[in-house]
């Protein structure tokens, strides 16, 4: 009949026949949902009294729930509203979400729960605008003066040579002064929303969810109301909730309500706060409210993230460009002075050659407009001379180097870190992870003192595998998920988690729904790296008997037990000799790179009143190893030996046994064969009961610690910067993030790493690769490099432009350069010529330096080498054209003027390029890699040849011809082989 009514031939009888169908059809679907909904629908229609709560029945969807009441639920953390509402159970219901099995996954209930309850994200304050930044570049005084001067020259102007031909020389101050702003204002805005994006990149946290019966990892700003949030150590809570079931869980608010005590959550105290982290214990959560709903969101709705902080270098800069700033007034002044006399005492002609100022006859507008011009080319003189791109040098370097170690899987959180690292003497890192690939797989499985493989392990003791299966399956933090569409379970959790339950699954025959359905939990002691085990007490529903399982590093279990199994089935007891066998069996295991994981257990027979301490306290049995192969990443030996030869030590700190550490450093070039073992390898615990004065002493000589906790790692950290050495530190869990914040530079793990790890770094490997904590290293050399180039080729024109106008203006009372030519040069040097050298990309000649480390000059003895080189070549030449121009080239005065001009311009282009290599001689090596330093240098040639050629009036220009051009190319070509000359002048890099 359905197939006979959905016929497009239908007549009218059909069609009415159709609708009424569809009628039909509506009422009995809406009454089935009226009925399997009732308790949903009659509650809200009842008034809100000490059993109920007044919600709104609407037909959309989540509409009967009242979203304001449940936002104060855990807001005001009201247990009376939490009964009221029935208990956790029934807020569950209500947000039609399963304890279990989460939330429907489709991406329709998704945003039916986003319309219904919001998004997760924060409303940011308005970026800035384009404008902010104009007025910010308007605030320079020395550009305000500029301006007034401008404006004056163009009021004298038009008054005395009229509107057509009076506004050149002021109107072309005014035009380059709002080019020099707009480019200054497009430049920085730029950078403030490039860091805006970062800023967004580092808050974008990936949180683990259970949809649709799986645990899978989602963005924090995908989290909606409903959501099943598994937490562990060290996450942070992605939004309002309530606590579903866990154990040990600890949470520090501190930074919501500023105490520094750690909150128990249990059922009595289910209440969860967006922001806060979680110190101890893991659990789930149930998911109430989200984003601007929760009072972190509106905290962090008011904050803005711009990454505008000084960093260390930025700071010395300024204070360079202070002390040459005050350079520049002193010249600048004495300029102005110079000229004022030489006006007043006639010495000054005019155009058609005839004196300036005549006692009596000139008038008060041609005295004014003169003083205008004279103070115009005094403060131009400051502007050149105040090195104003040094900052924005520094600027676009960090913004180009973030952007570009993002796509080298660093993140980086705080912009002082990018020239740190440049600096590091020091690297200590994890081995987990950063050295190895992760990716652990159980290798081998000893029962006592025999090693069991896949087809032997049929042949086990039922009994030792139904307690291997509890050992595995309850004492664990990660979850096996069966899907029925799947026979392969799917396994999450920390990667040692998910190798053991991976061997359980396949090789025991692990049912974790059945376990679970046959034992109940009594208590969990949650992972320690203190401790370097986990443990739980379980009862048997049907029998009544209590069992504890342990789990942790071999050696630490064994210490514990007094007896172990064999293959049989059989207990038998730990003799001095028989531990010694066991000790040999996880040295052998270790010295294979292999981490070793022991289980042991203890049983009574029916329900005992001792609690888990005093279980713990009396000998347990060994179930027995697994050994769990990770191996070291491919790439990491050559990352290590590129360290080592840039002059940084590299230490590895780990909490695996000294065998494991060992081979592990062998393998991947921390350790070499000939190293003095003794002194190269330490345990955490001796390191911290040496003396100071030993510590101290031996620091240097230590490559590996093994069997460390955090508080070793935080104390090496210490000791080495108190030997002056700049330290980078990996870390990923909350027990490291003391050491990352101790550290010069913290880098956190993007992968395994914690949020309080990630919180306390300054950056983010993305990927847990040690060979990007080598291109961080790389990255941080270019940073510094780039900068000191650029400082180079700035010091160069500022020397140069200062010495030029100075020598002129006393000797013949003209400036050669005019203020509109002037500012053309600052452009060219702080906007392209930063653009231009600070996008350079790191060498592999940069991993063959030492470390600069704190204490060395910003600008080295081959900077000044370089710089004074070319400086007095650029005076010599440009003083012989101003002096003996005319009768050189047979030219008037101002085509004299236009060849200074020119050649002092093409001088820098051809400067840019011996900035790129301060101590190498081939200046052009890699060049056609930085397509961006050709671009800048084929505009800025283009743009000059358009001021010379085709703007006369503007920048007080005469057109050259081609035997001119020439000669100025000639000129500043020659600083080509000067500059390689000069390199081959030795000196020491210091002061």
């Amino acid at each position: 009949m359905i197939i006979s009514l959905r016929n497009s031939g239908l007549g009218k009888p059909g069609k009415r026949l159709k609708l009424v169908f569809r009628a039909t059809y509506f009422v009995v679907v809406l009454s089935r949902e009226l009925s399997s909904k009732s308790s949903k629908i009659l509650g809200p229609i009842l008034q809100r009294n000490a059993s109920y709560i007044t919600l709104n029945v609407d037909r959309e969807h989540f509409h009967d729930v009242d979203k304001n009441a449940l936002i104060d639920l855990v807001k005001e953390k009201n247990t009376n509203l939490l009964s009221q509402f029935g208990g956790i159970k029934k807020v569950a219901e209500l947000l039609e979400s399963d304890e279990k099995q989460g939330i429907n996954g489709d991406p329709g209930s998704i945003n039916q729960r986003i319309d219904a309850f919001g998004s997760n994200t924060y409303q940011k304050p308005p970026a800035r605008s384009f404008i902010s930044f104009v007025f910010e570049a308007f605030k320079d005084t020395t550009i305000v003066i500029l301006l007034v001067c401008a404006f004056l020259a163009l009021g004298f102007g038009i008054k005395q040579h009229g509107l057509k031909e009076g506004w050149y020389d002021g109107g072309s101050i005014i035009v380059a002064v709002i080019l020099v702003l707009a480019v200054s204002a497009i430049s920085n805005f730029k950078q403030s929303r490039q860091f805006m994006k970062l800023s967004k990149e580092s808050s974008n946290i990936q949180v683990e969810v259970v949809r649709d019966g799986r645990r899978q990892p989602v963005s924090i700003f995908d989290i909606v109301v409903g959501d099943v949030v598994c937490l562990k150590i060290g996450d942070q809570i992605p939004a309002d909730g309530l606590f579903l079931d866990g154990h040990s869980l600890k949470v520090d608010e501190s930074s919501m309500t500023g105490e520094s005590d750690h909150v128990e959550i249990h059922e009595s105290h289910p209440f969860l706060l967006s922001g806060t982290k979680v110190t101890d214990g893991f659990g789930h959560m149930l998911v109430t409210s989200v984003g601007m709903k929760t009072t972190w969101g509106q905290m962090m709705s008011s904050i803005n993230h711009e990454m505008n902080e000084q960093t260390p270098l930025q700071e010395r800069l300024n204070k360079l460009t202070s002390y040459i700033g005050k350079v520049g007034v002193l010249v600048a002044f004495l300029v102005l002075v110079v000229l004022m006399i030489r006006y007043f005492t006639g010495n000054t002609d005019d155009e058609k050659g005839q004196k300036e100022f005549i006692k009596g006859v000139t008038k008060g507008d041609d005295i004014m407009n003169s003083m205008v011009r004279i103070i115009a080319v005094a403060v131009t003189i400051i502007v050149v001379a105040i090195p104003e791109g040094l900052p924005l040098a520094v600027t676009l370097t960090l913004a180009y180097s973030m952007k570009r170690m993002m796509r080298d899987h660093a993140m980086v959180r705080k912009l002082s870190a990018c020239e740190t690292m440049g600096s590091a003497t020091t690297i200590c890192t994890d081995k987990t992870g950063t050295l190895t690939l992760n990716k652990m797989k159980v290798t081998e499985f000893w029962l006592g003192k025999e090693l069991f493989n896949e087809k032997r392990s049929l042949e086990l003791n039922p009994e030792v595998v139904q307690m291997l299966r509890e050992g595995v399956g309850l004492n664990t933090t990660g979850e096996v998920h069966l899907s029925p569409s799947s026979s392969i379970p799917e396994i999450s959790g920390s990667p040692t988690e998910s190798a053991i339950l991976s061997w359980a699954v396949s090789e025991m025959g692990l049912n974790i729904e059945q376990l679970e359905q046959q034992y109940e939990i009594l208590f969990v002691e949650t992972f320690n790296s203190k401790k370097k085990r986990s443990g739980i007490l379980v009862s048997n529903k049907n029998t009544r008997g209590i069992h504890l399982h342990m789990k942790g590093a071999a050696e630490m279990i064994l210490a514990l037990c007094s007896h172990y199994f064999d293959g049989t089935g059989m207990i038998i007891p730990i003799t001095d000799e028989e531990k010694e066998k066991l000790e040999t069996i996880i040295q052998d295991m270790a010295s294979r790179s292999l981490r070793c994981i022991a289980f042991a257990c203890k049983m009574t027979a029916e329900e005992s009143h001792m609690g888990y301490e005093e279980l713990q306290a009396t000998g347990l049995t060994l179930l027995g190893f697994v050994g769990l192969k990770d191996p070291c990443r491919p790439e990491v030996k050559a990352a290590v030996q590129s360290c080592q030869s840039a002059g940084v030590n590299i230490k590895m700190i780990t909490g695996d046994n000294m065998f494991t550490a060992t081979a592990i450093a062998i393998e991947c070039g921390i350790l070499k064969d000939n190293e003095d073992l003794e002194n190269a390898i330490v345990e955490g615990q001796t390191f911290r009961n040496y003396s100071p004065e030993e510590r101290m002493r031996k620091i240097d000589n230590i490559l590996v610690m093994a069997r460390s906790s955090p508080f070793d790692k935080l104390l090496m950290v210490q000791c080495l910067k108190q030997k002056g050495h700049v330290v980078a530190v990996t870390g990923d869990g909350t027990n490291d993030a003391p050491a990352l914040k101790e550290a010069d530079v913290g880098l956190s793990m993007g992968i395994q790493g914690t949020e309080v790890a990630k919180e306390s770094s300054d950056i983010v490997i993305m990927d847990d690769n040690f060979n990007t904590v080598t291109t961080v290293l790389k990255w941080g050399r270019c940073v510094y490099n780039n900068i000191q180039k650029f400082i180079q080729f700035q010091l160069t024109v500022n020397v140069a432009a200062l010495i030029i106008n100075f020598v002129a203006a006393i000797s013949s009372g003209e400036v050669p350069l005019t203020a509109v030519q002037l500012l053309w040069v600052n452009l060219i040097m702080d906007t392209l010529g930063a653009l231009a050298l600070a996008t350079e990309q790191p060498t592999d000649e940069l991993m063959k330096k030492k470390p600069v480390g704190r204490t060395e000059p910003l600008i080295t003895n081959i900077m000044w080498r370089n710089l004074l080189a070319q400086a007095l070549y650029q005076v010599l030449v440009l003083l012989v054209l101003q002096f003996k121009g005319s009768s050189i080239f047979g030219v008037n005065k101002n085509t004299k003027d236009t060849l200074i001009f020119n050649s002092f311009v093409l001088c820098q282009i051809f400067n840019e390029f011996n900035s790129r290599k301060m101590e190498s001689k081939n200046i052009f090596s890699g060049i056609l890699k930085n397509r961006l330093f050709i671009s800048i240098i084929g505009i800025t040639i283009v743009l000059q040849v358009v001021m010379v050629e085709f703007l006369k009036r503007f920048a007080s220009t005469e057109r050259l011809n081609w035997g001119q051009w020439a000669a100025c190319i000639a000129i500043a070509a020659i600083s080509w082989p000067i500059g390689w000359l000069v390199k081959c002048i030795p000196v020491t890099r210091g002061h």
